[in-house]
């Protein structure tokens, strides 16, 4: 015997035979008499032989009869049709086509399990089609009503400060289920069950459990709710994270589906919260090194600020560094997900970390507490990790977008971090366009910078024009371009066997190339000052507008 489970949305076809109508036609249950929990989705009445084609499932199908056929075979051909298109109920109305139902019809109705009922007085089917689906619509209004009390609740405990878990819990009480509110990628952000639930439902382990079954099939077991949880964006970006329902115990109704598709536009304004009030408290820790680095705030104040947003490094070392990212611009939302991604990573370095978002600038700075200085070297090597995983999280690994440049300043005490901060950050700037590193020393690269802080300076365009223009207007003219040869040639330091093995030449064309280079700029590429000149202006010319 099925069991009986409460109408979704409709109604049952033992409560449509009560209704006036279908009860003014003196109904008999002649099959089925134990389905008579099934809802009843709609009504249809109709007397072709192929009616079975036009219907859904879920229907209750009013009849005379006339599209029954005439012989056994026909009939339960009839019947069983309509068995697998899945329909609530057939009801016959008796008189000129059948005074009683033939003996077929009646058996396969009750070996199918069909309800199959017959009327013995003539009723007008309109008002049975008006009746029942008056009885369906106001079942779905019943719904909505209860899933609104739903959304009432959870919109209450929002306003009085409750968050994300309480949600859930409303929304696991009403279910009666454990609740899970999970990742789109399938991480677990929250968990809860119904209240009075017995120790063996301990949602964890349910979570448990029904991820092993997702692992196995790639898809939630049957019955499982899924409702997304919208992220305001577009494409993959348009779903923040799922809501969860599993059928535990008891199957869920259309009503749950309802009141989690409503808690889900509520867990979206949480989630959203959450993430612009981490992104609010990551430019704040942004805004404070800032201030810190240019001197807005004093050095002797520092440390119990930093105390204030979290940062308790103890008496070692502290460790500038500064990711700068290009393009610095993103779309919204994007500085929240790389704070909130960088931090993640940064949790498993093992050292006190003080993270700041500067949007304006495209940085990231952060200060962190050595134990001594011996580890600076480690522990940037984890913290420059940290920091790309974070942004190949946030999905700002973007193709085109030059990768980020992570730059790590001296390991100083508190009176010293304005100075290696700031010293850090510029650097950061410099380095665009260097070939990539996992990090950079700061104090590797004070040529770049200070090219870098020349840039708008007429004397270094004239410089780096003097030095290299007559190479910049062959290759504008000219084939193959010398610039790239000569870049090669002073990176190797004037190694020939390696420049050739870095442009894939063989020696005698690399041997004619410079000889050309020398010929056009009328100097000794072996003369250790026209070596530095043309290295610095090379240089430079990655700063120049």
């Amino acid at each position: 015997m099925e069991t009986p489970p409460e109408p979704q949305g409709g109604i049952t076809v033992s409560r449509a035979l009560e209704l006036p109508g279908l009860r003014a036609g003196l109904p008999e249950v002649v099959a089925g008499a134990d389905r008579l929990h099934r809802t009843v989705r709609w009504v249809h009445a109709g007397e072709v032989p192929n009616i079975a084609s036009l219907l859904k499932g879920g229907e209750l199908l009013l009849t005379t009869g006339l599209g029954l056929g005439t012989r056994p075979a026909e009939q339960r051909a009839f019947v069983n049709r309509l068995v697998e298109r899945g329909i609530a109920a057939l009801v016959v109305e008796l008189g000129p086509r059948f005074s009683r139902l033939p003996a077929a019809i009646v058996d396969t109705a009750r070996t199918a399990g069909l309800p199959l009922v017959q009327l013995h007085r003539e009723v007008p089917f309109v008002s049975v089609t008006e009746e029942v689906h008056t009885e369906i619509v106001n079942g779905h209004y019943a719904l909505l009503r209860r899933a609104e009390e739903v959304h009432r609740r959870c919109t209450e405990v929002l306003l009085d400060g409750g968050g994300g878990p309480q949600v859930l819990r409303i929304l696991a009480d009403f279910a009666a289920s454990p609740v899970f509110l999970e990742t789109v990628n399938g991480e677990l952000l929250y968990a809860a069950g119904p209240g009075g639930a017995p120790a063996a439902a301990d949602p964890l382990q349910v979570w448990k459990g029904l991820r092993g079954q997702r692992e196995v099939r790639e898809s939630p077991p049957a019955g499982t709710v899924l409702v997304d949880v919208p992220g305001g964006g577009q494409g993959s970006a348009s779903v923040r994270a799922r809501l969860v329902l599993p059928a535990v115990g008891s199957p869920l109704l259309a009503v749950h589906r309802m009141a989690a598709e409503r808690a889900a536009g509520l867990l979206a304004v949480v989630l959203m919260q959450a993430r612009q009030e981490e992104e609010l408290a990551a430019r704040g820790r942004g805004d404070f090194l800032s201030d810190l680095a240019d001197g807005r705030i004093a050095v002797e104040e520092a440390p119990a600020q930093a105390r204030v947003l979290g940062f308790k490094p103890g008496d070692g070392p502290l460790l500038p560094v500064v990711m700068r990212l290009s393009p610095p611009a993103g779309p919204a939302g994007t500085w929240a997900a790389l704070a909130h991604s960088v931090q993640e990573e940064l949790a498993a370095v093992g050292v006190p970390v003080l993270l700041g978002v500067r949007p304006v600038e495209g940085r990231v700075p952060l200060l962190a507490g050595l134990r001594s200085e011996a580890d600076r070297e480690a522990v940037a090597d984890r913290i420059a990790a940290a920091l790309r995983a974070g942004v190949e999280r946030a999905g700002l690994e973007r193709a085109g977008a030059h990768p980020p440049v992570v730059v790590v300043g001296r390991a100083v005490g508190w009176s010293s971090v304005p100075a290696s901060l700031r010293h850090a950050a510029e650097t950061a700037t410099a380095a665009q366009g260097l070939t990539d590193r996992p990090w950079y020393d700061a104090r590797r690269l004070d040529t770049e910078l200070l090219l870098w802080r020349l840039r708008d300076h007429p004397d270094l365009a004239a410089f780096v024009e003097r030095a290299l223009g007559p190479l910049r207007a062959h290759d504008a003219t000219s084939r193959p371009p010398l610039l790239p040869t000569l870049e090669s040639y002073l990176t190797h330091a004037g190694r020939k066997a390696e420049t050739a093995r870095d442009l894939h030449l063989n020696r005698q064309t690399l041997y004619n190339r410079l000889a050309r280079i020398a010929d056009l700029l009328g100097a000794d590429l072996d003369d250790p000052q026209t070596v530095l000149a043309l290295s610095l202006a090379l240089r430079a010319r990655r700063h120049l507008p």
